[in-house]
């Protein structure tokens, strides 16, 4: 009778046992805003495969902008196939769009998409063009039978109403709201996985927007502003790694059979890893290009971000003729230049985009409703100074720092003066009279280059001529 009872109780011990759902770890390894910095490759490839030695279950992930900002990657017979190719052979799984995905235009993007081995969503993109395939809104990946939904959403803030970028690279595309958006299909997937992922381009600050409202993701992978972020939300997970793959995000999602048991992240320096041997004889062969490598001019002094801006500012109005030069912030896409010599493709990567510099007649007061409306934008690029010129001004703003006037002590308010700025503003600012403009078809990255090959070293200044003020 003993021994009877000793079995009833090990087979129903034996029967609990194997009921209990087993644990598992998924790790999400995610970047965002890579920027076609290759030559940090080598060490995301050694990261990553670090991590599958030891992880069963790993999923890789990017947020978006994967090219312009790196002349052996813009400047190949296909702009941004060497980030492509890597991303490829590393094995990615998933992706949305970011606003530069879009730099060469949504017809070429649309070409690109049939290169990239791993799935790209996007909810909020909707195509009425042949040339550009309407991409799926989200996927679910199943690894050892957990099933996890990925919904991809893009910016459309800054157009407005589409990315930041030319209004011609958007022609026949439709952005709808992407926090309307990713709860939508949320909502749709919620049911049918569990673990949901938002890979998202809006920004963090849209993102948190999202979460505070409310919202059934268990993790954002962000990107967009270039932040770092590890953040709990209104109970969900928002993370961003930076830019230019300094950094690779690290999720681990402990399940218990399909219950998510607990949800860590971490910012991982690549730095910390040493670079993969077969990456790294790959990157080099992108790098040796010797008329992207070859000095054209020398730097008497570094220039910092705001050096940087000026230098093209006053470049452009002297190539133009013009009495002032302005240039955006945002255009300038290095933070510095050091003293020494200059190779072509740095400046390919301060200018990566064909910008050209486009000339206007415009009095004080243009100048003026010109600043004042970019100024007051909701958006990211609002609320600072955007606009480095060659002459001073000062941005005056109340105490909900809205920008009232501006101040040009140098100016004067009877006068038309000829500027020069870069046919991106001339394009998509408001408020500027294009039809006493034109564009010059002489490209900014050229004009630098000119200026450089003169022979003289460039001296720059550091000083930023513009502040703004509380009335």
């Amino acid at each position: 009778m003993k021994t009877l009872f000793r079995n009833l109780l090990l087979l129903l011990v034996a029967g609990a046992a194997a009921c209990t759902p087993r644990e598992r770890t998924i790790v999400l390894l995610s970047t965002n805003d890579m920027h076609a910095k290759i030559q940090h490759f080598p060490r995301l490839a050694a990261a990553v495969e670090a991590c599958r030695d030891t992880a069963q279950l790993v999923v890789l992930v990017d947020a978006g902008d994967r090219w312009t900002g790196n002349a052996y990657v813009d400047r190949t017979p296909t702009p941004g196939m060497p980030m492509i190719a890597l991303m490829n052979r590393l094995g990615y799984d998933v992706a949305t769009l970011g606003n530069h995905e879009f730099d060469h235009g949504q017809a070429f993007l649309g070409r690109m998409i049939d290169s990239m081995d791993f799935e790209v969503v996007c909810a909020n993109v909707v195509s009425d063009t042949c040339t550009f395939p309407q991409l799926p809104p989200y996927t679910i990946l199943r690894r050892d039978g957990i099933r996890i939904g990925f919904v991809g959403v893009v910016t459309n803030y800054e157009g407005p109403g589409h990315p930041a970028g030319n209004a011609s690279s958007f022609v026949g595309l439709r952005f709808p709201d992407p926090q309307e958006l990713a709860e939508r299909y949320a909502a749709e997937l919620r049911p049918k996985v569990d673990l949901l992922v938002l890979v998202s381009h809006m920004g963090d600050d849209r993102d948190q927007e999202l979460l505070e409202d409310g919202s059934q993701f268990d993790l954002v992978i962000g990107g967009h502003t270039h932040e770092l972020r590890d953040t709990l939300v209104g109970g969900t997970l928002l993370t961003q790694t930076g830019k230019n793959l300094a950094n690779i995000g690290v999720t681990k999602v402990r399940m218990r059979g399909r219950k998510i048991e607990r949800i860590d992240f971490e910012i991982v320096p690549l730095s910390n890893y040493e670079p993969d041997a077969e990456y790294q004889r790959l990157v080099d062969d992108y790098y040796a290009d010797p008329e992207l490598n070859r000095p054209i001019g020398t730097f008497a002094r570094t220039a910092t971000k705001a050096g940087l801006a000026n230098w093209m500012a006053a470049t452009a109005a002297a190539d133009a003729g013009a009495d002032i030069g302005i240039y955006h912030i945002g255009g300038v896409r290095l933070d510095s230049i050091s003293q020494g010599g200059v190779s072509t493709a740095r400046i390919y990567d301060l200018e990566p985009f064909g910008t050209e510099v486009a000339v206007i007649d415009m009095t004080v007061e243009e100048l003026r409703r010109m600043i004042v409306t970019k100024y007051n934008e909701p958006t990211r690029e609002g609320h600072r100074i955007d606009l480095i010129a060659t002459v001073p001004y000062t941005i005056v703003v109340d105490a909900d720092d809205r920008a009232c006037t501006v101040l040009f002590p140098g100016l004067s308010d009877r006068k038309t003066y000829r500027v020069a700025m870069s046919d991106y503003v001339f394009k998509n600012y408001r408020d500027i009279e294009r039809q006493r403009g034109s564009i010059s078809g002489r490209k900014v990255a050229d004009v630098l280059s000119e200026n450089l090959v003169s022979g003289r070293p460039v001296d720059p200044d550091n000083a930023l001529k513009q502040k703004v003020v509380r009335e």
